[in-house]
């Protein structure tokens, strides 16, 4: 017995070194990593790119984490950032996944013979609140099996990531705080460039990318000094280039970031920083979660000015850019749509009352007779379709290719639940993840058409990533925005036209000049039924 208990133990022994050859390790610079295979593809995941300052320390810019000696394992997803933790229901909905304060890390997808492959850095959405690198959708498998690496990333969300405040702000060398979770990306980007060439990456051919939050979080990173020079290309996805606070002033009709922190603290009956940080981080969130809205904040330095100025001045990053948004946007947001009056009459009263001399170009976008999509795409067109069309107007300006689109692509099960095109529905194509989706979101069929669009889109994210250009297999090149304003709309097939909306971006740009020029309104959130008076017209609007 002892000799067969022996020779089973040393049968273990004998299989365990060749199990653990079978798996990736690279030796980066930050120290060496044990991975796994995805498929034909190495995947490395939970790599810890910072150290979130946390606890008596939290609120601070991220910390270095030092290399580690020896083989660190990397085969399973890191913490999500702390968030709220949402009943299930809705489109977005899964499963809770492991949170902590300390949440900074990343993902890497690479075929294992790539070699200054171009890189494409994910940035998740979630209104700032909530989301993750590991979710399901975001899998980067069948990306970097087209030749570039992937990489996910966490950042802190909600009041964690960024809360402002006076107490903060005499903490900073520079008298700021807020933008905690902005600065954790910047610091993302500089591991990836230190390292990424480990994994088979090209530093010099970097394209940040990301959805919702996370394609405004790209445009932010467009306009900040900061983050020059860690990108060399862009792509937004469904971005809003929304009014955001000051630090210390009223601005747009908006209280300072700093006076918002303030209220928060007397909310959560918090006397300073010191008790904020001694707060439960896990309580500190969810309490709140529904008393603070997180949102990047305008502190003169690392993000100098408004983001509708810095792209009016030529400052942002001069990188080629793809920019687009969905047709259905707001029909998985309803929160953010306007109810509907009860007759077409008190419907045009009311816009006439907003939009005064505008009114007329209104009304002929948006009628009284279709009432319910006349408002479901004012707000689709006033936060999306007016921000896309505007990078791609403001990169050409500046030299550069850019490429803009419109997904208008529906399935049974979608449209069957009144969600045509909506708000994030082309992330399962563009990641090439359409059997991955979560489990409220609309079935998509296995079906050869279906496979197609996301072989097409996959094949133009891709190849814009490798050359910034993008190409597809057996579908239409797509053209630059240029003078005819050309786009590209995913519908049942990817198809090339020129002049998207007609109207739409001229009408909301006349709207977001007046408040500008006023400083007393918010933008882009005020729209149609919500939009209060609109300024009188100026010289220049």
């Amino acid at each position: 017995m002892k000799r067969l208990i022996a020779a089973a133990l040393l049968s273990l022994v004998c299989v365990a070194p060749a199990w653990a050859a079978s798996n990736p390790i690279v030796d980066a610079p930050a120290g060496k990593l044990e991975g796994r295979m995805s498929g034909e593809v190495r995947a490395f995941k939970g790599i810890p790119y910072a150290q979130a300052p946390v606890g008596a320390l939290r609120w601070a810019p991220p910390r270095t984490v030092a290399t580690w000696e020896g083989v660190r394992h990397a085969d399973d997803f890191g913490p999500a950032c702390l968030q709220f933790k949402a009943p299930p229901g809705g489109v977005y909905w899964a499963p809770p996944p492991p949170m902590s304060e300390d949440c900074l890390s990343l993902n890497i997808w690479a075929a294992p013979g790539a070699a200054k492959a171009p890189v494409i850095v994910w940035i998740h959405g979630g209104a700032f609140s909530g989301g993750s690198s590991r979710e399901t959708l975001y899998e980067g498998t069948r990306m970097a099996s087209k030749g570039v690496v992937v990489v996910s990333i966490n950042y802190r969300l909600g009041v964690l990531g960024f809360l402002a405040h006076p107490g903060l702000s005499a903490e900073s060398p520079d008298g700021l705080s807020g933008n905690y979770g902005l600065l954790d990306q910047i610091e993302a980007l500089r591991w990836i460039q230190r390292n990424i060439a480990a994994f088979g990456g090209d530093p010099a051919n970097v394209t940040i990318a990301g959805e919702s939050a996370g394609g405004l979080s790209v445009a932010y990173l467009m306009a900040m000094p900061s983050a020059r020079g860690l990108f060399a290309k862009a792509i937004l996805q469904s971005a809003y280039t929304t009014s955001a606070a000051a630090l210390k002033r009223l601005s747009n009709g908006t209280p300072s970031a700093e006076a918002a922190g303030e209220a928060l603290a007397a909310k959560l009956g918090a006397s300073d920083i010191a008790a904020l940080r001694a707060m439960d981080a896990e309580k500190l969130t969810n309490k709140a979660a529904f008393a603070y809205f997180p949102f990047p904040t305008v502190d003169g330095k690392l993000i100098p000015r408004q983001l509708v100025d810095t792209f009016d001045r030529g400052e942002q990053a001069p990188v080629p850019l793809i920019a687009g948004f969905n047709s259905g946007e707001i029909r998985s947001l309803m929160g953010l749509a306007p109810k509907i009056p009860l007759t077409a009459a008190a419907y045009e009263k009311t816009i006439r009352a907003n939009y005064g001399d505008l009114a007329d170009d209104f009304l002929k976008l948006y009628p009284g007779g279709n009432m319910g999509e006349s408002i479901l795409s004012t707000t689709r067109d006033g936060l999306y379709g007016w921000t896309a069309m505007r990078l791609a107007v403001k990169q050409t300006a500046l030299g550069q290719p850019s490429y803009l689109y419109i997904f208008d692509h529906g399935y049974p099960a979608m449209d069957n639940a009144e969600l045509h095109a909506f708000h994030g529905s082309e992330l399962p194509y563009m990641f090439g993840n359409i059997g991955r989706t979560s489990p409220y979101w609309p079935a998509i069929p296995q079906t050869p058409g279906e496979r197609a669009m996301a072989d097409a889109m996959v094949d133009y994210w891709v190849s814009f990533a490798a050359s910034g250009r993008p190409r597809a297999k057996g579908a239409p090149d797509w053209p630059a925005y240029g003078a005819p304003g050309y786009f590209m709309a995913f519908q049942d097939v990817p198809k090339v036209s020129a002049n998207l909306l007609p109207g739409v971006f001229a009408l909301n740009e006349r709207v977001v000049c007046r408040r500008r020029a006023a400083g007393t309104q918010p933008w882009v959130w005020n729209l149609g039924l919500a939009a209060g008076v609109v300024p009188p017209k100026v010289e220049g609007c």
